[in-house]
C-alpha cells in the first residue's frame, strides 16, 4: 500500500466518522458563506454528496463559482477539503441515498420538485488528527508551556486527492 493510498484511506476513515459538515461557498459580494450539511454518502470514492434544495442561494452561488470547502470533525479528529462543487438531480442517486432525514427537509418527499444534490468533488484535503490519549495531550500541552515548545499531540496531513 503507498503512502498516498493510506492518506486516501485516511481521509475516508475520517468522513465516514461524520454525519455532519459545513459547506463554504463564496457569495455573489466574494464573501464566504458556510452552512451545515448532512454526508449522504460516507463511503469516500473522491465525492462527497449532500441533499440540497435547487434553486436556492446555495445553488445559485455554486453556478457563479463551483470552489467549495467541506471541513468537518470526528471527535477529535478535523477535515477541511477543497473541491469543485455541482448541483445533480441524478435520480438513481437521489433515490439509492434518500432517507427519512432527507425527507424532512422537502415539503413533497422525494417527488418534491427541488430536491438536487450537490456533488463535491474534493481535489485536496487537510487533516488533524489527535495522536495521544487526553491525559496524555493534557501533559504534554502543560510540558510545552513550561519548555516553551510546541505540544505535539496532533498529526497534520495535507492530501492530493
Amino acid at each position: 500500500m503507498t503512502d498516498d493510498t493510506t492518506e486516501f484511506e485516511r481521509v475516508g476513515e475520517l468522513i465516514s466518522k461524520a454525519r455532519f459538515a459545513f459547506v463554504t461557498t463564496t457569495g455573489a459580494d466574494g464573501r464566504l458563506l458556510s452552512r451545515p450539511l448532512a454526508i449522504q454518502d460516507r463511503d469516500f470514492d473522491g465525492d462527497l454528496y449532500f441533499f440540497t434544495m435547487d434553486p436556492s442561494s446555495k445553488t445559485e452561488e455554486i453556478a457563479a463559482d463551483s470552489h467549495v470547502n467541506v471541513s468537518l470533525q470526528s471527535g477529535d479528529d478535523y477535515l477541511s477539503i477543497a473541491g469543485t462543487a455541482t448541483v445533480t438531480r441524478d435520480q438513481a442517486m437521489i433515490d439509492e441515498l434518500w432517507n427519512a432525514h432527507a425527507a424532512a427537509w422537502f415539503e413533497q418527499g422525494r417527488e418534491d420538485p427541488t430536491v438536487a444534490l450537490l456533488k463535491v468533488h474534493a481535489d485536496s484535503a487537510e487533516y488533524w488528527t489527535m495522536d495521544s490519549p487526553k491525559p496524555v495531550a493534557l501533559i504534554k500541552y502543560a510540558k510545552a508551556i513550561i519548555t516553551g515548545d510546541r505540544p505535539d499531540v496532533a498529526t497534520n496531513r495535507t492530501v492530493e486527492l
